[in-house]
C-alpha cells in the first residue's frame, strides 16, 4: 500500500502524464489560426473575415497551451481571465465547463474574442510565443467556446435569488454601463440603463466596423440583458430629458458611464474645406446603414466613399476602422498617414495586416500640412517626418524634414485623431460634478465615487479612450463599489 508521501508522488505522476496527453503540445503541433475570407469576398461586405475554429481544430490549438506556472496571458489581461484553465478544459472537450469559467471574469467573452488586441496583451504575452513557438490563439479560441455556448443554450438570463429596493441609474450603454448593469443585477438590483442614441451598445454598435464584429452579437447580449430584468431607456440626453440632479432623485446610486466621443481635431489651414469628417461621424453613418437606417448624408454621397480619394489620418484602430470601411464602401483609392513608422504605430498589428491585404496604402512617416481646395477638399499637402528622441510615452518624437512636403489627392479626409470627453457638467446640468484638467471625471481611485456623493463613473470617460476590455474591467468595479456604498447606507439605516 501506499501512504502519505508516496501517495502523493502517485498522484502527482499520474496528473502529470494526464496532463501531458491533452496539453503541452506546442513543440509538435504548430500556431494556426481560423481561416480569413477570401480578400475578394470579404472586401464586398461588413461580415466578419475570421471563420471559426473547427471543432477539432479548437480542442488541438487550445491542447498547445503550456500551462506555464506563471501565466502571462492571465496578468497581461485587464479582466485577469483564467485562460489557462478554460484552454484545459477547451482541449478536453468540456466546452460548457470552459464557458462558464470563461464568463465569470468576463462579461462579454464573445465580443473580447472578437475585437481585443490580442497581439498586444494575452496571446503577444504568451511564454511559448516569446519561446518561439507560436502564440497560442487565445481570441479565437475564446470566441468559439462563447459561440458554443448561445448554440446550446448555456447562456442564460440572470436569475435573482432576492429582488432588492434600491436601484441604480446608468448612464450610457457602451461596455462599461452594460458590465457594471449586469453584475448589479446578479446581485438583485434594480438596473435602469440610459442612452442618447435609439439603440444600446455605444460603441460597440456604432463605433466598431460589422467585419470585426457583427451587430447581431451585441443586440443577442443586450435582448439576454432585458430578458434579466435590466431596464433600457433610449433616445435619452442627460441635461435635455432630465437633469443629474432629477435622476439622482429617481434613483439610489448612479453610474456615468458615457465614453468619450468628442473629436480631437488637426487645426490646419483649410480645415474648414467640406468633405473633411471626424472618424465616428464616418463611422456611424455606416454602421446605421448598415442596421437598415435611411443615412441621408450617406444617401447623396457625403459620408459615403465610394469612387473617391480617401486619406485617413491616424495610427490606431479607429483609423483601421475607417480604412478597411471606405475599401468596403469601393473607394478609388484608402491611403493612411502616419506621423511614426510601422513599429510605434499604437494599433493592433493584425489589423494593419488586414488592412493592407484588402489594398489600403501606408504612408509610414508622414504628417498632413495643410488641406487644399476651393470649397471642397483636393488634395493634402503632407510633411515627411523621421523619428527624434523618445517622448513621454517612450516612443520616438516625430519630428518634421525640412522641405519635404508633397501633395496627395483627396476627395474624402477622415480624422482618427483620437478622442476628448465632452464637457459634461455644463451637459448635465450639474457644476458640483469636478473633472480632471484633460476634461475626464474626477473619481476616487479606491472607490470610483465622483466629487458627488452616490454618483460614480467609469470606462473612457475617466480613464481617457481605451479598450473595451479595460471598459468591461471599470463596470465590473463600478458594480462592487456601487454595492458596497448601498450597503453601507442600508446598514446605517438600519442602526
Amino acid at each position: 500500500r501506499l501512504v502519505g508521501s508516496e501517495m502523493c508522488i502517485r498522484d502527482s505522476v499520474y496528473t502529470a502524464s494526464t496532463m501531458s496527453e491533452k496539453m503541452l503540445k506546442f513543440v509538435d503541433i504548430g500556431q494556426q489560426n481560423p481561416p480569413k475570407r477570401d480578400i475578394s469576398d470579404r472586401k464586398e461586405d461588413f461580415e466578419e473575415i475570421y471563420q471559426e475554429f473547427l471543432k477539432d481544430r479548437a480542442v488541438q490549438q487550445s491542447s498547445r497551451c503550456s500551462q506555464c506556472g506563471v501565466p502571462f496571458c492571465q496578468v497581461h489581461c485587464p479582466l485577469s481571465n483564467n485562460i489557462p484553465d478554460w484552454l484545459k478544459l477547451t482541449a478536453e472537450g468540456r466546452y460548457e465547463e470552459a464557458y462558464q469559467l470563461s464568463q465569470s471574469t468576463n462579461n462579454m467573452p464573445e465580443v473580447c474574442g472578437r475585437i481585443c488586441p490580442q497581439d498586444r496583451l494575452c496571446e503577444g504575452n504568451c511564454v511559448i510565443e516569446q519561446s518561439g513557438h507560436g502564440t497560442v490563439t487565445i481570441g479565437s479560441i475564446e470566441k468559439y467556446i462563447t459561440e458554443k455556448a448561445w448554440e446550446n443554450g448555456w447562456v442564460k438570463p440572470i436569475e435573482i435569488n432576492s429582488e432588492k429596493n434600491e436601484s441604480v441609474g446608468i448612464i450610457g450603454s457602451g461596455p462599461a454601463g452594460l458590465a457594471c448593469g449586469e453584475q448589479l443585477r446578479k446581485k438583485g438590483y434594480k438596473v435602469t440603463i440610459y442612452d442618447r442614441y435609439d439603440r444600446a451598445g455605444g460603441l460597440l454598435i456604432y463605433g466598431i466596423p460589422g467585419f470585426k464584429l457583427e451587430k447581431h452579437v451585441v443586440q443577442r447580449r443586450i435582448k439576454l440583458l432585458e430578458e434579466s430584468g435590466i431596464k433600457f431607456v433610449l433616445n435619452f440626453e442627460v441635461g435635455k430629458d432630465s437633469s443629474l440632479t432629477e435622476l439622482r432623485e429617481k434613483h439610489d446610486a448612479i453610474l456615468i458611464a458615457t465614453g468619450v466621443y468628442k473629436a480631437r481635431e488637426v487645426n490646419l489651414p483649410g480645415n474648414d474645406l467640406s468633405n473633411i469628417f471626424p472618424a465616428m461621424e464616418f463611422l456611424t453613418a455606416s454602421n446605421k446603414k448598415g442596421l437598415g437606417d435611411k443615412v441621408e448624408l450617406f444617401d447623396n454621397g457625403t459620408l459615403n466613399a465610394e469612387g473617391k480619394d480617401v486619406v485617413v489620418i491616424g495610427g490606431g484602430d479607429t483609423a483601421m476602422d475607417c480604412l478597411r470601411t471606405s475599401v468596403r464602401q469601393n473607394a478609388k483609392s484608402v491611403k493612411c498617414l502616419y506621423r511614426r513608422d510601422r513599429e510605434n504605430m499604437p494599433g493592433s498589428a493584425r489589423e494593419v495586416g488586414n488592412a493592407e491585404e484588402e489594398g489600403v496604402e501606408f504612408i509610414w512617416l508622414t504628417s498632413p500640412k495643410e488641406f487644399k481646395g476651393t470649397n471642397k477638399i483636393e488634395s493634402v499637402v503632407v510633411n515627411k517626418m523621421k523619428l527624434g528622441e523618445p517622448d513621454d510615452s517612450g516612443r520616438r518624437k516625430p519630428v518634421v524634414e525640412e522641405n519635404s512636403d508633397f501633395e496627395i489627392k483627396a476627395d474624402l479626409v477622415i480624422k482618427a485623431l483620437g478622442f476628448d470627453p465632452e464637457d459634461l457638467p455644463k451637459l448635465f446640468n450639474e457644476e458640483k460634478l469636478q473633472v480632471s484638467r484633460w476634461g475626464t471625471i474626477k473619481a476616487d481611485f479606491d472607490t470610483m465615487e465622483t466629487s458627488i456623493e452616490g454618483v460614480f463613473a467609469a470606462g473612457d470617460i475617466v480613464r481617457g479612450a481605451s479598450l473595451v476590455v479595460w471598459g468591461i474591467k471599470d463596470g465590473r468595479d463600478a458594480a462592487t463599489s456601487i454595492d458596497n456604498y448601498l450597503q453601507s447606507k442600508q446598514k446605517l439605516r438600519v442602526a
